[in-house]
């Protein structure tokens, strides 16, 4: 329960930088840019928090389960060939 709500904290952290950052990179544009790029930093910031407290690791969460697949039997044999040394 408590890593739950450390999640959410952190998610909640990065979105709101993200939304800062989103709102003033929009400010130098106008006062309606500034809106959307807070709406769009907020999204981001939780997107990235959401990736990096994947358990697998920020690749995980972007590799395919083709490529775990092929990473796993490929840790095998490497390891298989260690083993016979």
């Amino acid at each position: 329960m408590a890593s739950r709500i450390r999640r959410a904290l952190s998610r909640a952290a990065l979105a709101a930088v993200g939304a800062a950052v989103g709102a003033a990179i929009g400010g130098l544009i106008g006062r309606q840019a500034a809106s959307s790029g807070g709406a769009l930093g907020a999204l981001a910031g939780a997107t990235v928090a959401d990736v990096c407290s994947d358990p697998g690791g920020f690749l995980a969460a972007l590799r395919s389960d083709e490529d775990e697949e092929t990473l796993d039997a490929g840790e095998g044999a490497a390891g298989d060939a260690a083993a016979a040394e």
